[in-house]
C-alpha cells in the first residue's frame, strides 16, 4: 500500500518550507525588538548628562546632618545613585549598592544615595526604610532636590551616574542593574 503525501508520518508538501519561513520570521522579530530595545537604551543615555561633563556644584543634605558638596569628593570616583523609597527597582538594587561600595571603598569608591523622597515628611520616610530594610545604607544618604535632580537629568529612578577623580560624568544608567553589571562598571570606573 501507499502512503500519499500528507498523511501520518509525512509532512505535506511544503511543510518544511513554511517551518523554516516561520523560524526565519521569529529570528527576524527577535533581532528587531533587540535592536529596538538597543535603541531605546542608547537613546535613554542620550537624555542623560554627557561623558565628560562637569555637573554644578551643589551642597546636598545628609541623612545624618551636616551637607556633602560633590566637589569635595575629588580626587575619588564617586558612585551616584538617585533613588527613591517608594521605587521597587531602587529597592531591589539597593543591597548590591551598599555592599560594592564597602567592597570598592578601599580603592578610591565614594558612594552617594540621593533621595528624591520629597516633602515635609521624606527624612521620616528615609529613617524608617533605613532602619526596617538597609540600616547599612545610612552613612551614604543625602537628599536630592529638584535643581539637583534638573542638573542631572533625573526623571525616573533609579539613575546612576559615575564621576571620575576630577569630578567629571564617566558613566550612567537609567534603571536598575545587577549586581554583575554595577561590579563591571564599578571596575571600569576605578581604572579610569
Amino acid at each position: 500500500m501507499t502512503q500519499q503525501a500528507g498523511t501520518e508520518g509525512t509532512p505535506p508538501p511544503g511543510a518544511r518550507g513554511d517551518k523554516a519561513k516561520t523560524a526565519l520570521s521569529v529570528v527576524a522579530v527577535l533581532g528587531l525588538a533587540a535592536l529596538a530595545f538597543l535603541g531605546v537604551r542608547e537613546a535613554q543615555r542620550a537624555r542623560l548628562v554627557p561623558d565628560g561633563v562637569s555637573p554644578p556644584t551643589f551642597q546636598l543634605t545628609k541623612h545624618e546632618g551636616g551637607s556633602l558638596a560633590l566637589s569635595d569628593l575629588k580626587g575619588s570616583v564617586v558612585m551616584l545613585d538617585f533613588w527613591a523609597t517608594w521605587c521597587p527597582p531602587c529597592r531591589e538594587e539597593m543591597p548590591y549598592l551598599v555592599k560594592l561600595a564597602k567592597e570598592y571603598e578601599s580603592q578610591g569608591l565614594v558612594f552617594v544615595a540621593a533621595s528624591r523622597d520629597e516633602g515635609s515628611t521624606a527624612s521620616q520616610e528615609v529613617d524608617y526604610f533605613l532602619q526596617r530594610f538597609q540600616p547599612d545604607l545610612r552613612p551614604y544618604v543625602v537628599y536630592a532636590d529638584d535643581n539637583v535632580a534638573r542638573a542631572f537629568q533625573v526623571n525616573a529612578l533609579p539613575t546612576l551616574y559615575f564621576l571620575d577623580r576630577d569630578g567629571k560624568v564617566i558613566d550612567a544608567q537609567r534603571g536598575m542593574l545587577s549586581e554583575d553589571g554595577l561590579r563591571r562598571r564599578i571596575e571600569r570606573a576605578l581604572k579610569r
